[in-house]
């Protein structure tokens, strides 16, 4: 008998990094010394990943900038990478700009997004020569006075367009308001330095992501025929990550069933994460760049490369694809109905999905400090510390090969990108979950340091 005959399970992808971290014990002495749920970061990852985008534009031939959208983690140590390599990074509030100045990050390699953007951090984006998306025309204007009344360099923007295939977005400008937007550009004059266009997309639709880029490089030949400088799209994040392999997938969601989750919930492959991508990372990127929009006898990058447009992307995820992991403590163990029910020292706020509702799906590794209990098969749903009936870590009936225990550790993988912190709040006064930097993991010993976040 296989687990996989029991119930479906989705191992992750082979990760050595974080397999050298759990079998140097490092993660029952940091659990023993916390006394509490914390995270692990791995930023050597994080330095692979932007090595691959950048090696993929290197290889189109196309002129880019990777910037790394912060929202999808609150560590500082990615920032620091960011200002040590020489990548951008994307924020979307005062306090994350601040963060990013703090750490290095100079302000010409920040570009800020966003909604509606308060008067102080335009103020300071000016200020500091960051790339603004503007998502409004009034927005327009306060930025343009902003640059007029502090006599300083010219404000920097990108107009952000709506998407064709997304009207009902709260993102971006009409194509009548961008006919607006590039009449006022042109007006402002040395205030103003109308470098391009953006788009906020949704999703991970390669496809429509190449046709809204192609869009946005004829609207830069537009804008250059009214003398703007225009020559920079921004495409966003939007590229997916694989966390298994294509045979478990399909598999798991070949198989599951509401009773495969504690109380009978149940969930459609909708309602999930697509945990496996044919192309994936910087893979996606490439297959972005070759994708020819519809209309067209060129590819994206032939479009960008013969219009002299540089190409400018937002990754988080596919930044900090297997850069870390969480880690909760079992405490107490029940029998449910057949299965057990675990209860650990933290709470679904450490693992965003589950207030999506959705499942974070990639099986959890299981940690015995003694070694663990004879084996077996064991299934078990994963319960937080909080009162609250709805706070499972795990709706899902995981199947273990040894029978979960007190003191044991579940350690889930591949957390860093939109897992850990998204939503982390110190509920029931539980502290939050310390963040915890592996540099280096080719050592006898991998070595830490908490991270350095300033906030």
């Amino acid at each position: 008998m296989t687990l996989q005959s029991v119930l479906p399970g989705l191992p992750v992808l082979p990760d050595p990094a974080t397999e050298t971290v759990l079998a140097s014990g490092l993660l029952e002495e940091l659990s023993y010394a916390f006394g509490g749920p914390f995270h692990v970061l791995l930023p050597d990852a994080f330095d692979t990943n932007l090595a691959a985008l950048r090696a993929v534009l290197t290889e189109a031939g196309v002129d880019g900038q990777v910037y790394f959208a912060k929202k999808a983690n609150k560590a500082a140590v990615w920032v620091e990478r960011c200002a040590e390599g020489g990548a951008g990074v994307d924020v979307a509030s005062t306090g994350e700009l601040r963060e990013a100045l703090g750490h290095g990050v100079r302000g010409e390699d920040l570009v800020v997004t966003g909604p509606v953007k308060s008067t102080e951090l335009l103020r300071l984006a000016v200020r500091h020569g960051a790339l603004i998306a503007v998502d409004a025309l009034d927005e327009l204007d306060t930025v343009v006075m902003t640059a007029l009344n502090g006599r300083s360099r010219p404000a920097r923007v990108l107009l952000r367009a709506l998407p064709t295939g997304q009207p009902h977005s709260r993102f971006g400008l009409t194509g009548d308001e961008l006919g607006l937007a590039l009449q006022r550009s042109a007006r402002a004059g040395k205030a103003l330095r109308m470098e391009g266009f953006s788009f906020h997309l949704s999703g991970y639709d390669l496809t429509a992501r190449a046709e809204l880029a192609a869009r946005l490089v004829r609207l830069c030949r537009q804008a250059r025929a009214l003398g703007l400088t225009a020559d920079r799209i921004s495409i966003g994040g939007g590229l997916p990550i694989s966390y298994t392999d294509a045979e478990s997938w399909r598999a798991f969601l070949a198989a599951q069933h509401s009773g495969h989750y504690h109380a009978g919930k149940s969930f459609t492959e909708a309602d999930f994460y697509p945990y496996h991508s044919p192309v994936s990372g910087a893979g996606a990127l490439r297959a972005l760049l070759a994708a020819r929009p519809d209309g067209q006898q060129q590819t994206l990058a032939e479009l960008l490369r013969d219009s002299d447009t540089a190409l400018l992307l937002e990754p988080g995820r596919a930044l900090l694809d297997r850069a870390g992991a969480t880690v909760f403590a079992i405490q107490g163990v029940k029998e449910r109905d057949g299965y057990l029910l675990l209860t650990v020292d933290g709470t679904s706020l450490s693992l965003s999905e589950q207030w999506f509702a959705s499942e974070y799906l990639p099986d959890p590794w299981l940690l015995s400090p003694d070694g663990g209990a004879a084996p077996g098969l064991h299934r078990a749903a994963v319960g937080a510390a909080t009162c609250l009936e709805s706070d499972l870590v795990s709706w899902r009936k995981i199947g273990f090969l040894q029978r979960p225990r007190a003191g044991d550790l579940l350690v889930y993988p591949n957390t860093a990108g939109y897992q850990m912190d998204s939503n982390e709040s110190s509920f029931h006064d539980l502290p939050l979950p310390p963040k915890v930097v592996v540099d280096r993991t080719e050592r006898p010993r991998p070595r830490w340091r908490l991270d350095r976040h300033f906030l």
